[in-house]
This record gives C-alpha cells, sequence and structure tokens, in this order.
C-alpha cells in the first residue's frame, strides 16, 4: 500500500523535478533539435522534451505509466504540433515494420525490463537509414569503484525508481541490436551525484 502510494503519487513527481536539471535539459536540446518530420519517443514521462522538438510535425508519445503521463497533460496540450499518446510498453512497439524514420529515448532505457526485446523492436520499426536518437545514464567504464557502487545499489535503484539500473552498458546494448553507432559522447551531467552521472548522447543507424 505504501509502496503504490509512492509510485503513483511520490516517484512521478520526483522525476519530473530531477529531470529538470539544467545540465540534462541542455542534452535534450541538442539531442532533439536536428529532428523533423514524425517521430516515436519512448518514454515520454512528463513531457520535458516538447520544446526541444523544433521541426516536428506528429509526435508518437509512447508512455506507458498513466500516473506520469498525468504530469504531462498541460505540456501536451500547449505543444504547436501533434503529440498522440501511447500508452504500450517499448518490448511491443505498435507500429509496421520499417515505419518511421525517428525514435527517441531520453533517459528511458534503463528502466526497460527486457531492454534486448525493446532495441529488437527499435530496430524492426525504424526504417533503412531511420535513426535512433539517445541520452541516458550508464555503466562508468572509467571508474571501477563507481562501477561496483553502481552494481551494489541497482536493486536498491530499480524499487525507488521504477525499475531505473545504474550499470547499463549502453553503447555494447545497440551494437548488440545491429544499429550503427554514428555520434557517441560521454560526459558527465553537472548537478548528478557521481553514481549517476556518466551520460551517453548517441545516434545509431538501422543499415
Amino acid at each position: 500500500m505504501i509502496y503504490k502510494f509512492y509510485q503513483q503519487r511520490i516517484f512521478p513527481h520526483l522525476l519530473n523535478q530531477v529531470m529538470q536539471t539544467p545540465s540534462l535539459m541542455d542534452k535534450r536540446r541538442e539531442l532533439l533539435l536536428p529532428i523533423s518530420g514524425e517521430a516515436l519517443e519512448i518514454g515520454f514521462g512528463t513531457g520535458l522534451n516538447l520544446p526541444f522538438y523544433q521541426q516536428v510535425d506528429t509526435l508518437y508519445a509512447l508512455e506507458p505509466n498513466p500516473d506520469i503521463y498525468h504530469l504531462a497533460v498541460q505540456r501536451v496540450h500547449e505543444a504547436p504540433f501533434l503529440v498522440q499518446h501511447i500508452q504500450a510498453s517499448a518490448e511491443k512497439l505498435p507500429f509496421a515494420d520499417s515505419s518511421l524514420d525517428h525514435i527517441v529515448s531520453t533517459w528511458t532505457l534503463c528502466s526497460i525490463a527486457q531492454l534486448d526485446q525493446a532495441l529488437d523492436e527499435v530496430y524492426r520499426v525504424l526504417k533503412v537509414g531511420g535513426t535512433f536518437h539517445v541520452v541516458e545514464h550508464v555503466l562508468h567504464n572509467e571508474k571501477p569503484s563507481i562501477q561496483r557502487l553502481q552494481s551494489l545499489l541497482t536493486p536498491i535503484q530499480k524499487r525507488l525508481a521504477d525499475g531505473c539500473h545504474l550499470n547499463r552498458n549502453i553503447e555494447r546494448a545497440l551494437k548488440d541490436a545491429e544499429l550503427e553507432l554514428i555520434e557517441a559522447e560521454y560526459f558527465d551531467a553537472e548537478g548528478i551525484p557521481s553514481i549517476g552521472q556518466r551520460m551517453l548522447l548517441a545516434r545509431a543507424v538501422k543499415r
């Protein structure tokens, strides 16, 4: 009962606040400004990406958690383009094969239960030449002490943050899904605790 209350009433607001950290908002802008036309966003969350879609006509906003999406409603109404909410999981995307030019994920791949299955779906739905645009916190490859702490605390983090893993190697997961990385920038996000500070901004193409 208490945990359910936390998940429904407290965590969505915590997520909304943390994800507005200025350094993260800057990376949203960098990732999203080049995208045009139709796009699918996996893990739409509270709609913080909406201001940075400057050339998009239609956005399919996939968000399976209705308590989180509820906080996005006002932002959706104010968007200058069509936003279509899709309540489905990333592991089973309700789109035809080879139907989209752009798929976006910002700080979502960490929390998908079956990441390999979700990335297979991304590959299936992308057109040949289509791009998967990603920014995510990742396993810290350069600091073994932080790596160990990430692995130690991931079971707790998963409970507190809707399935979030601190220790995923996102670059390797993208490559395992046969997506070709055309951009990969690692950085440490200011204002984020060191255990989750290491980030990857990447673009991966279906060939």
